[in-house]
């Protein structure tokens, strides 16, 4: 820890992965903007705060551009810089064929995963070239699912290969304003939206069948562990996964 303020956006914070990452920057010393669509599920995450260092909670949507640059926008104003964005907010689909999907589920995953991926990397990387002392770091939330794909999970692995599109692509033109870009793919983390794995998900050879999973905490460890490093050091692509979790042979 150091005794400069570091100043975090984690998007989606109001549960699961975003929660439990707030959480570990914050109890690494960062100060924390909290962004997601419900404001009583931020403040649920903000009761973690102690003392003198309450998080900011922003009640946002991350498909909404003035929406974004409002978020941003606010933790300028309390906080004058963003030394980090977690771009973590994102939605999956019902695990049915392409051809069965409703076109509104899938315009409404891509806006949420791939545009407002987009408009907060875009809302960062302005604050991160103008502030002074100049840059930052952005971490995007990929997925297992951007290396290899689940059955019937078209939407939801397209959007992730765009994430790692997106992040390579930052970790190239931030190179000349000191933005530094990672991206952490996880895999069977215990949120809310990973029960179904518990239970018994579809897999590639069409048994149903349950996965192990992993406490979220190991997530919020290693993206804290990412945030940590100076700028001059990188860690482009992490993945933190459920050590027996069918990825190596479904592809």
């Amino acid at each position: 820890m150091t005794s400069t303020p570091r100043i975090a956006i984690v998007t989606g914070a109001g549960s699961g992965i975003g929660r439990a990452v707030a959480q570990g920057l914050y109890d690494a010393g960062w100060d924390l903007v909290l962004a997601g669509r419900r404001a009583d599920a931020l403040a649920a995450t903000a009761k973690h705060a102690t003392g003198e260092r309450p998080m900011l909670c922003v009640p946002t949507d991350v498909t909404d551009a003035d929406s974004v640059d409002s978020l941003f926008a606010q933790a300028l104003s309390d906080f004058t810089r963003v030394d980090l964005l977690f771009n973590n907010a994102g939605v999956s689909a019902p695990p049915v064929p392409l051809d069965e999907l409703p076109v509104e589920t899938l315009k409404g995953l891509l806006d949420v995963n791939l545009l407002g991926s987009f408009l907060c990397a875009r809302a960062a990387m302005g604050v991160m070239k103008r502030q002074s002392p100049q840059g930052g770091r952005i971490i995007n939330n990929g997925s297992i699912s951007a290396h290899l794909p689940r059955p019937n999970s078209a939407p939801y692995t397209a959007s992730k290969h765009a994430i790692t599109g997106l992040t390579k692509s930052i970790a190239l033109d931030g190179r000349a304003h000191s933005i530094a870009a990672g991206q952490i793919d996880i895999g069977n983390a215990v949120t809310e939206l990973s029960t179904m794995m518990a239970t018994g998900a579809l897999q590639a050879d069409g048994r149903i069948a349950a996965e192990p999973r992993m406490d979220v905490a190991h997530v919020a460890r290693a993206v804290v562990h990412m945030a940590s490093l100076p700028l001059e050091a990188n860690i482009p692509f992490m993945t933190v996964m459920a050590t027996n979790m069918p990825l190596f042979g479904r592809g």
